[in-house]
């Protein structure tokens, strides 16, 4: 059977919605499934989108179904009109009726909408994205509810807290000359640092947090909200330069600190499938084990032999991922896991505790749960492991550790995860949030200094929903925010967006770095129904193979001409250097690495994946550019 291109680049025939642009002068909108997006004036991004969105009380999104889409382009203005339904997990629906008017220096978006009977939400309205890339650390003005105007600075590191509340209108310098005002309309809006969850974005959103949530929307009222985006101009704007259809131009430079070792999720549900790969571990390079115990979901005894047989098996290293339930005296808790370990005969090279209930997510204007002092739960798991290395942070993602910070003074090291689709899982959102994560990791180093730091594991799938009860089901493999499978880690999109993610982390020196499980729907494994054929190899595993070759040596930074296209990561070898770069977007680009002598070369492209996606060939390297198709990982092997 012929696999689709589409399957092989996603890991799903599922598309997109379309992209239509509509422009009126210099002023575009990308109109993707009723909401706008990449919002330019004279080329250069002012916005990031505007949407109508509502949330179910877990904070997933209900998907819109979009009728009666009508569009009008007359003399430099565009209209568009439609109806939307929105359906709440329990059968609700709630209608919302949408109009969009574009014209040379603004676009509004408003909207009426009304629930069939009562409808829980956690947020049922408009949604304001302003890009990151220009615009951190730069002026704002907020107009707020009450008409005062406050006159600050976009976040540079990332801001736990809501930095702007009761907000009427911001306007930034989108660009020399040009003011963009964005004015809200409705209800109360307030704006969140939306890096915290590695989205490329500051959203500003309607209901402020600390107001109760779910909610509920009463059957028959009607509500109306509108934002409006306005540009004024001083000066005549030149248009950004956008590099079309060009070379992609690299240089290299050494980065000044080793790159890390390569972690492998363990999970005790997987444990039957990771007992017969065991022998993946070692040949994939992996120095660590990241081994999830929860002793309040049952995990004991059957699980901790699993661990160490994988760890006899395969010589890593093993660290063990321990929630804390907190239910009896912090000694008792972690003595009995003690005990538990030594009878499975497991070898532990650290532990990392964390109180259960720091897995959920306490927002803004909650009240914090019940939770001993973390400088307990740390002398306590020193008391119970003496002279072991003690891990400590957040098992979920930055924005938890952000809110809760952990006293640094006892842990050896410090660790995270982070998670791509929490608020969106469209394929441009996922590749953009590396814009936010290099601010993660550079927030985590302005917080914690240069303590030692472990992050993952982070995958594009959810491990857990700090938000909600639970992760979204997705047995159809789409594209859903919060799911706990993706099928694009089956893929080549999941092996570009490994790479990528370990090229923009690896200046911050991260000593680990977990991207995958070693099996199930996080791990290198396919299953039936993926493009590699059942019990194969993921694409992703040969970028950890590759990764985990160049652990420990000298980094090499990547700087390339189009770091929304292309990124990638190198280090110093015996015979030379090694570059690993990926394709971060859906269309082919040149890359143009200039005179780098006779290399080897190694793709893992669509091409690789039809011919056999077996073990990657290296071919002689001739000339001074490489043609990278959508998605395509590629390794260069530069001798001296």
């Amino acid at each position: 059977m012929t696999l689709s291109r589409a399957f092989l680049l996603f890991g799903s025939d599922e598309s997109e919605p379309p992209v239509q642009r509509l422009q009126a002068g210099q002023l575009s909108v990308d109109l993707v499934g009723g909401n706008l997006r990449t919002i330019r004036f004279a080329g250069r991004e002012v916005l990031r989108g505007i949407s109508f969105l509502i949330r179910d009380r877990d904070w997933g999104t209900c998907e819109a179904v979009l009728d009666g889409v009508q569009i009008e382009e007359i003399a430099g203005h565009a209209t568009v009109r439609y109806t939307a339904r929105f359906a709440a997990p329990d059968g609700a629906v709630l209608r919302c009726d949408a109009r969009i008017a574009l014209d040379p220096q603004s676009v509004t978006f408003a909207a009426e909408f009304t629930p069939d009977r009562d409808f829980e939400t956690a947020r049922a309205g408009f949604v304001v994205l302003h890009p990151v890339v220009g615009i951190a650390g730069r002026p704002v003005a907020v107009e707020h509810g009450d008409g005062t105007i406050e006159r600050a600075i976009f976040p540079d590191f990332i801001e736990p807290w809501q930095p702007f509340k009761s907000i009427s209108a911001i306007t930034h310098e989108a660009a020399p000359g040009v003011t963009a005002e964005c004015r809200m309309t409705g209800d109360v809006f307030e704006m969140e640092d939306q890096r915290n969850w590695t989205d490329g974005s500051y959203k500003t959103y309607v209901r402020p947090l600390a107001l109760p949530w779910p909610y509920m929307l009463k059957a028959g009222e009607m509500l109306r909200q509108s934002v409006r985006l306005t540009i004024t101009q001083s000066a005549p704007s030149a248009v950004a330069d956008e590099r079309v259809g060009g070379a992609i131009e690299i240089s290299l430079a050494e980065i000044g600190q080793t790159l890390p070792e390569i972690g492998l999720g363990l999970r005790p549900e997987d444990l039957t499938e990771e007992l017969r790969h065991a022998g993946l571990v070692a040949e994939l390079g992996a120095r660590h084990l990241i081994c999830h115990f929860d002793p309040g979901a049952g995990h004991g005894g059957e699980a901790l032999s699993g661990f160490r047989r994988i760890a006899q098996a395969s010589g890593a290293k093993v660290t063990l991922e321990c929630f804390l339930p907190c239910r009896q005296s912090l000694d008792e808790e972690l003595k009995a896991v003690a005990a538990d370990v030594e009878k499975a005969g497991l070898m532990l090279s650290s532990i990392a505790v964390s109180p259960s209930v720091d897995r959920q997510s306490t927002p803004p204007g909650s009240v914090w749960p019940d939770c001993p002092p973390l400088e307990a739960v740390y002398a306590a798991a020193q008391r119970a492991f003496p002279g072991l290395p003690l891990g400590g942070g957040m098992f979920s993602y930055f924005t938890e550790l952000n809110r809760k910070r952990v006293p640094p003074e006892p842990l050896s090291y410090l660790t995270h995860c982070t998670n791509p689709i929490v608020h969106a899982a469209d394929d441009l959102s996922v590749m953009q949030t590396f814009e936010a994560l290099r601010h993660v990791t550079r927030s985590v180093r302005a917080i914690y200094g240069e303590k030692p730091y472990r992050i993952g594991p982070s995958t594009i799938a959810m491990r857990q929903n700090p938000y909600g009860s639970a992760t979204k089901e997705n047995l159809l493999g789409r594209r859903i925010a919060m799911a706990n499978r993706d099928p694009r880690h089956n893929a080549l999109f999941g092996a570009a967006w490994t790479l990528a993610y370990a090229a923009t982390v690896a200046e911050a020196g991260p000593e680990v770095l977990t991207l995958s499980t070693l099996c199930g729907p996080f791990g290198l494994i396919a299953a039936a129904g993926e493009p590699v054929k059942e019990g194969g190899k993921r694409p992703l595993f040969h970028v950890l193979k590759w990764l985990a070759e160049l652990s420990g040596r000298a980094g090499v930074a990547v700087e390339t001409s189009a770091p929304d296209a292309l990124v990638g990561i190198g280090a110093v070898t015996d015979s030379g250097r090694t570059v690993l770069l990926a394709n971060i977007g859906p269309q082919a680009q040149i890359v143009t690495i200039g005179r780098i002598g006779k290399s080897k070369l190694t793709v893992l492209d669509e091409n690789w994946m039809r011919e056999s996606s077996g073990e990657p060939r290296a071919v002689d390297l001739c000339g001074e550019s490489i043609r990278l198709l959508a998605y395509a990982v590629a390794r260069v092997d530069i001798p001296r």
